[in-house]
C-alpha cells in the first residue's frame, strides 16, 4: 500500500470514537471462533494504541505475518473499517439507508425474486421522494423500469406511463437544482478569490456573471433543495456586491425553508448551518446586535436538534461557526479582552486538526484573533498572528484578508514605536496591494498617512489623526468604500488616538450608547 494510503488508514483509525471502536471489534468477531487470531484486528489494535505505522514493530508484534502481506492487510483493514462504519451509521443517514435498500433490491433481483425486489424499491422510492433526495429516487425509478421492462411481474395498466412520467419529472427537478447549486458554488469560488467588490467594475462583473448564468424557470416550480440553492446563489451575489439588506433577505428565506421543514435539517445539516453562518455574518456587517444575539442563540440550540456524536463533519462546522461568531460578538460589544478566552480553545482545535479545517478557514481565524489582540492593546501578539497570514506562500484566495492583515500589521508596529520599520514596510505593502487588488480611496488615504507618520512631530500627531478621521468619515459614505471598515475599524483606532484611550474603550462606549438608545 502506498504511503498516502497508509496515512489515510492512520487518519481513519484516529478519527474513530469509543463507540465506533467497540462496534468494529464486535463486528469483526461476530463470526469468529473464540481462539482465532484475526490479523487485521491485531493491526488495528496496534495502530490504534500507538497512533503510528511502524513496519518493524508490526512484524515483531504480529506473529506469522510477512512483510509482503502487510499491504493487503492494510487494504483489508481499511475496507472492514468502512463496512463497520456503514453498518453503524445506516439508521443515522438517510442516503445510506436508501442505498442499502437499493442494494437489497439488487440482491433479490439477482436471485430472480422480482416481486420482492419491486416491493423493496417501492418503499425506498416513497422515502426518497418524501426527503426530496431526487437523485436516489431517479435511480430507484430507473431500476423499476428495468425490471418491469424485462419481466412479467405485477404490472398493471398505466404502470409504464407512471414510471416514465416520474423519471421525466425527476430529471427536470434534478437539472434545475443542479443549475442553481452550480451557480452558488461558482459565486462562492469568486468570493473566496477576491472577497467583496471594491469598485464599480467589479460590481458590474459580478452582476453580469450572475445574470449570464442564472437558470430560467419559476422559483415555485423548484423542489426544496432547488429553492435552497437559489436563495444561496442570490445571497452570495448580493453579499459580494455589498447589498447587505438583500443578502440578508435571501439568507432569511433560505433558513426559513429548513425551519418550516425540520426533517430536512437532519438530511443536510451542513447546508442549514451555512445558512445560520451567512445570516449572522450579514447581521454583523449591518451592526444589528439584537438580531445577531437572537440568531446566535439559534446556533447554540443546534446540538439539541442534531446528534453531533457520530458526525465529525457537522461537529467541525458547528464549532467553526460558534467560534467565529462568538469573536464577532466580542467585536460588537467591545469586549476584546474577554474574547481572548476563546483563543486557546481555537488554537487547540487547529493544532490537533481534529476537524480538518482548510487553510482559508485557518487564515480567517488568524485574522480574527489578531484583531482581538489589537483591540485589547497587545500589538506584539497581534503581529504574531498576522505573520501567520503574511508569511504564507502566495495563497490564491482572499486577497482582501491578505491586504488588511498587512495594513493592520503596519498599525501595530506604529503603536509599538517601530517607526523606521513602518517607513520601510509601507512601500512593500503598497506594492503588494497594487498587485493583488485595486487600491480604494480609503486605502490610499491610510497609506499617505502612514508614509507621513515617521516625519510627523509628536505635537502634530493628534492633528493628523483628526484630519484622517474626518476624511475617512466622508469617504465611507461612498459606494464600495465601506468594505475596508468591515475588516479593519480604522475610525475607532483614530478616535482612540485622539481621545487618548484604548480601542476597546472606544468601541465599548459606542456599544453602550447604541444599546441605551435602542432601549429608550
Amino acid at each position: 500500500m502506498p504511503k498516502q494510503k497508509t496515512d489515510d488508514l492512520l487518519k481513519l483509525v484516529a478519527s474513530l470514537n469509543r463507540a465506533e471502536k467497540r462496534h468494529f471489534r464486535l463486528f469483526v468477531k461476530r463470526n469468529q471462533q473464540a481462539n482465532t487470531e484475526i490479523l487485521f484486528l491485531q493491526l488495528f489494535d496496534i495502530m490504534e494504541r500507538t497512533g503510528e505505522y511502524d513496519e518493524e514493530y508490526l512484524l515483531k508484534r504480529i506473529k506469522g505475518i510477512k512483510k509482503s502481506q502487510l499491504s493487503n492487510l492494510k487494504a483489508h483493514l481499511y475496507k472492514q473499517l468502512l463496512t463497520s462504519l456503514r453498518l453503524l451509521n445506516r439508521n443515522k443517514d438517510e442516503e445510506i439507508t436508501l442505498r442499502e435498500q437499493i442494494d437489497y433490491a439488487r440482491i433479490l433481483y439477482n436471485k430472480g425474486l422480482y416481486r420482492q425486489a419491486l416491493d423493496v424499491l417501492d418503499k425506498a422510492k416513497k422515502r426518497a421522494l418524501t426527503a426530496e433526495v431526487n437523485t436516489v429516487a431517479l435511480e430507484i425509478a430507473q431500476f423499476e423500469k428495468f425490471i418491469e421492462g424485462q419481466y412479467i411481474t405485477r404490472s398493471i395498466e398505466g404502470r409504464a406511463e407512471e414510471l416514465s412520467l416520474l423519471c421525466t419529472e425527476l430529471t427536470k427537478k434534478i437539472s434545475d437544482t443542479d443549475a442553481w447549486s452550480n451557480l452558488a458554488l461558482r459565486l462562492y469560488g469568486l468570493y473566496l478569490k477576491g472577497g467583496l467588490v471594491s469598485n464599480e467594475q467589479d460590481f458590474f462583473m459580478v452582476k453580469s456573471f450572475f445574470r449570464g448564468q442564472q437558470p430560467a424557470g419559476n422559483y415555485e416550480d423548484l423542489d426544496f433543495w432547488g429553492k435552497v440553492y437559489c436563495c444561496q446563489a442570490h445571497s452570495w451575489m448580493h453579499l459580494m456586491c455589498q447589498e447587505r439588506p438583500q443578502a440578508y433577505r435571501y439568507t432569511e428565506r433560505w433558513l426559513q425553508l429548513f425551519r418550516d421543514n425540520p426533517s430536512m435539517i437532519q438530511i443536510n445539516p451542513p447546508l442549514y448551518l451555512k445558512g445560520i453562518h451567512n445570516k449572522l455574518a450579514n447581521l454583523f456587517s449591518m451592526w444589528q446586535y439584537d438580531k445577531f444575539v437572537d440568531e446566535l442563540a439559534q446556533l447554540d440550540l443546534f446540538p439539541h436538534q442534531f446528534d453531533l456524536t457520530n458526525n465529525v463533519n457537522v461537529q467541525g462546522l458547528y464549532h467553526l461557526y460558534q467560534f467565529d461568531h462568538q469573536i464577532r460578538r466580542h467585536y460588537m460589544e467591545g469586549t476584546f479582552k474577554e474574547g481572548l478566552g476563546l483563543v486557546p480553545q481555537i488554537m487547540e482545535v487547529m493544532k490537533d486538526d481534529r476537524y480538518n479545517w482548510d487553510d482559508h478557514r485557518k487564515m480567517i481565524f488568524y485574522y480574527r484573533i489578531a484583531c482581538l489582540y489589537f483591540g485589547s492593546g497587545d500589538n506584539d501578539t497581534a503581529i504574531d498572528y498576522l505573520n501567520e497570514i503574511i508569511n504564507q506562500r502566495s495563497p490564491n484566495y482572499r486577497s482582501d484578508i491578505q491586504a488588511y492583515a498587512r495594513i493592520l500589521s503596519l498599525i501595530c508596529h506604529f503603536e509599538m514605536g517601530n517607526v523606521q520599520l513602518v517607513e520601510y514596510q509601507v512601500k512593500s505593502v503598497y506594492r503588494f496591494l497594487a498587485k493583488v487588488e485595486h487600491l480604494q480611496e480609503t486605502q490610499q488615504l491610510i497609506f499617505r498617512f502612514l508614509r507621513r507618520l515617521p516625519r510627523t512631530r509628536e505635537d502634530q500627531l493628534k492633528g493628523e489623526f483628526i484630519k484622517l478621521k474626518e476624511k475617512l468619515d466622508r469617504v465611507k459614505e461612498k459606494p464600495f468604500e465601506s468594505r475596508p471598515f468591515t475588516f479593519l475599524d480604522i475610525p475607532s483606532w483614530l478616535e482612540s488616538k485622539i481621545k487618548g484611550v484604548t480601542v476597546q474603550e472606544v468601541i465599548r462606549q459606542k456599544f453602550l450608547a447604541e444599546t441605551a438608545e435602542v432601549a429608550q
